[in-house]
């Protein structure tokens, strides 16, 4: 299966009216797109590994619609990890069972995103450009990892072929989720 890169910059959004930082109308040549843009790349499934509690139907509800979107693109597996699976107070006893449990829907083949709050940085044109590479690397499936409130164990991390955030603020697993989903349907 081919997936075109439709991505482009945010180029049919205006400046505010009132701002006088930005230019009115930015200059073909710096506006920022993926370098797979306009190009058919090579779709991989995707897996989404989350840590968390039962998500609120609200959330549910936003995912669902992405991955209904998606699936005309490439397969989307969502997983959701219960968080704490021994209930344990020990965090480090939480951070290894979590860790354990992502891994064991981890495959040899897979192509891992970690996202972590010191990974780095990524914007729209950026993941456009990560999920292009990721198809060319030979991997059955691209599969991000969303750690639980304590973070990754020391497995994922190992594991990880990248690292990124989505955002400079800390991000709880269920907006994590659903801002993951909605960049990747970006794409």
């Amino acid at each position: 299966m081919e997936l075109y890169c439709r991505y482009y910059s945010n180029t049919h959004l205006s400046p505010p009216k009132n701002s006088t930082n930005l230019k009115a109308n930015p200059s073909p040549a710096s506006r920022r797109r993926s370098k797979y843009s306009g190009q058919s790349i090579r779709a991989i499934p995707i897996r989404i590994l989350t840590v968390g509690k039962k998500r609120s139907q609200g959330i549910q509800l936003i995912v669902e619609e992405y991955k209904e979107k998606l699936k005309y693109y490439c397969g989307v597996e969502d997983v959701l990890i219960k968080s704490n699976p021994k209930t344990t107070s020990d965090m480090k006893a939480q951070i290894e069972a979590e860790d354990a449990a992502m891994m064991q829907h981890i495959k040899p083949e897979d192509w891992v995103v970690m996202l972590h709050e010191n990974g780095r940085e990524i914007n729209s044109e950026q993941m456009a450009d990560l999920l292009g590479d990721a198809g060319k690397t030979g991997s059955s499936c691209l599969t991000f990892c969303i750690g639980g409130p304590y973070g990754h164990g020391p497995l994922v991390r190992e594991r990880a072929d990248a690292a990124i955030r989505l955002s400079s603020l800390v991000l709880n697993h269920q907006v994590a989720l659903v801002v993951l989903v909605e960049q990747l349907y970006s794409y």
